[in-house]
Parts: structure tokens; sequence; C-alpha cells
């Protein structure tokens, strides 16, 4: 038994060749998109009673519903739906979105209150995404292995 697995395993390193590496760069695009984002907060939902906290907190909020509309256009939005009929009567409807993803070179353009709303646009320019990914990942590289 031991025989034989060592003559499968002499017979399988001798199939394989030198190992390769390929390098590669990723070609720069023509032009970069730039993708804008705004969101909001109400300032009187914000759990505190300190006006000052409740700035703060509606800033922060209305930032993060700016990084998810971001995050929406660049990665897409995902739905999961469901209906229920009982005797020809739509009984129970239901829907659910999310998304997921990194967005990682957005800046903040405005951050302001707007009466009572919190205001944030984001500015994402996809020549920033395209230099943070390009120090990352300056040249990929792929091992090449030839078998017999």
């Amino acid at each position: 038994m031991n025989i034989w697995f060592i003559v499968i395993m002499l017979i399988l390193s001798a199939c394989a060749s030198e190992d390769r590496y390929i390098e590669w760069e990723i070609q720069q695009p023509e032009s970069f998109p730039k993708l804008t984002a705004i969101g909001y907060a109400t300032l009187a939902s914000q759990p505190s009673k300190d006006k000052s906290q409740r700035v703060l907190m509606a800033m922060k909020a209305s930032k993060i519903a700016a990084y998810r509309e971001l995050a929406e256009q660049v990665y897409g939005q995902e739905l999961s739906a469901s209906s229920k009929v009982n005797e020809w009567m739509l009984t129970d409807d239901m829907i659910q979105a999310s998304v997921t993803g990194i967005i990682r070179g957005a800046k903040v353009v405005k951050s302001y209150p707007a009466g009572e709303h919190y205001v944030t646009e984001l500015e994402l320019d996809f020549s920033q995404v395209w230099a943070l990914y390009q120090q990352n990942n300056p040249i990929q590289k792929i091992k090449d292995v030839t078998y017999f």
C-alpha cells in the first residue's frame, strides 16, 4: 500500500513543470465618473435632551445615510419581497432592501442644518478610487503551474 502511494506521488511530481509567474497591470480608464450622494437626518428624532448633542447625532446620521446612498449607487441594492394572498385578497406584503459594500475615497462636500434636518453631501471621485486601488495593488501576479 505504501509503495503505491510513493509511486503515485513520484508520477505526479514528475508531471509538474517549472513554476512561472505572470504579471499584468490593469489599464487606467480614459475617464472617471464622479458620484454624489445626499444624506438627511431629522434633528428632533435624535435621542438626547441637549440640542447640541442632537445636532452632533444628526450630523453623524446624515453622513451614514449619504454613505449608504453612495454604496447603493456603486454596488446596487438587494431587494427581497414577498406577498400573501388569502381568498383572493392581499393579506400581507413585505419588501426588504439592503446594500453591502466598502466605500473608499469619498469626501464630505457640505454638511449643514436645513430647517428641522441635518444634511450631508458626499462626493466619490473615481480617479481617487483608482489611485487608492493602485497603491494597494500595483501589479497583479498569478502563479501559473503547467502540468503535462
